[in-house]
């Protein structure tokens, strides 16, 4: 048993996140965590490569703390400033970064009440008051529903688990009524959000928005739509009054978040926009195949914008399904909570992937289909 004599009343009351499985296992078909199926750039191991090998010396000397090359590279990307764009190590440390800098106030933070779990957690580290604003039967968020005094409001869009987009003009409804509270967007997803509007693709980015609004914060990540997940680096774009919270914060917390190989990579992902358009394109493709598929073994499927689906069998027994394709070496994620304890998360795997994880669903079938006879 750990004694616990010595820690602080706040490290012995924290609930920590539980991140996604990483087991080990021969052959295994990993659905479960939301990583890209497919590498990163060849250009970021080159990047990477260049400062081991021309530059190794420079290893003894502090990187860039504000990652200028970094930011400029995705300032000129999403055609904003630099001073709008905030990078730190990981989403994950920019979000705890952002209920540092703006949710510790006397107001209550609102976010819906099925979400990114380390939501919760983040507030009760910072002693953040956490309001969660049930979702609509259909899983779908109801902006009205938020009409009430906040500190600030966050959502993760498109949603996890659920898959589902929030519209842009739900959010500038959200920025409009909310003038005195910070809007986070945490757009962890939505490289992989696409909507058509004849034969274009329609904005889904609430960075388009951040020059109208400057209570609207964005967080991305370069660990799903740029296969940088082993890389850690994540992202904000603000308004420059918001983005110099952030860095207020950062630099009373962690001055040098990002190495001279996370920089050095990371930057060459974003040089190299052909690749990411062609990879982005492919989860995509793959996603609305294995809807597809799974649509078709009578599973409900919820219309994703992310690199995962959320997926109810028709038996709605997702803990039993889970449990036997684990046995077949293929994990998937089962959350155990009211209301989706009968949805499986699965990821959007290679073709050869999606296709193993169908097949077996099919043999599970077919075996249940026997049983009954």
């Amino acid at each position: 048993k750990i004694d616990t004599r010595l820690w602080s009343s706040k490290a012995r009351n924290l609930s920590p996140y539980v991140p996604g499985e990483q087991p080990q296992h021969n052959n295994l078909c990993k659905l479960n965590t939301n990583e890209n199926p497919f590498p990163p750039s060849p250009k970021v191991g080159e990047a990477i490569a260049k400062v081991l090998e021309q530059q190794a010396s420079d290893l003894r000397l502090y990187p860039a703390p504000e990652s200028d090359d970094l930011r400029a590279a995705l300032a000129k990307a999403y055609h904003l400033d630099t001073n709008q764009v905030f990078v730190g190590n990981g989403s994950d440390e920019v979000l705890a970064l952002v209920f540092a800098s703006f949710f510790m106030k006397e107001r209550p933070l609102l976010a819906p009440d099925i979400s990114y779990s380390f939501y919760p957690v983040y507030a009760q580290t910072f002693g953040v008051d956490l309001v969660q604003i049930a979702l609509e039967e259909d899983f779908s968020i109801d902006p009205d529903a938020y009409r009430q005094p906040c500190s600030g409001i966050i959502i993760a869009n498109p949603n996890a688990p659920t898959g589902l987009l929030l519209s842009l003009a739900d959010i500038r409804k959200l920025a409009s009524e909310h003038t005195n509270a910070v809007i986070v967007i945490d757009e962890a997803y939505i490289d992989f959000a696409q909507i058509k509007e004849g034969d274009v693709d329609a904005q889904v980015s609430a960075v388009s928005l951040i020059n109208e609004y400057d209570n609207i914060l964005v967080t991305q990540t370069f660990s799903k739509s740029r296969s940088l997940a082993g890389l850690r680096v994540g992202m904000a774009f603000g308004n420059a009054s918001l983005i110099e919270a952030l860095t207020r914060m950062k630099n009373s917390f962690n001055s040098f978040p990002l190495d001279k190989l996370a920089q050095a990579g990371a930057t060459a992902s974003v040089l190299d926009a052909d690749y990411f358009e062609q990879m982005r394109q492919q989860v995509i493709d793959l996603r609305q195949s294995l809807t597809a598929e799974l649509t078709a073994l009578d599973y409900n499927v919820l219309p994703s914008h992310a690199n995962f689906v959320f997926a109810r069998p028709k038996e709605g027994n997702a803990s039993a399904v889970a449990s036997a394709l684990r046995e077949q070496g293929i994990i998937v994620r089962h959350f155990n909570k009211p209301r989706i304890n009968e949805y499986l998360r699965i990821t959007v795997g290679t073709a050869e992937q999606n296709q193993r994880l169908i097949d077996a669903l099919k043999a599970l079938q077919a075996d249940a289909e026997v049983a009954t006879i």
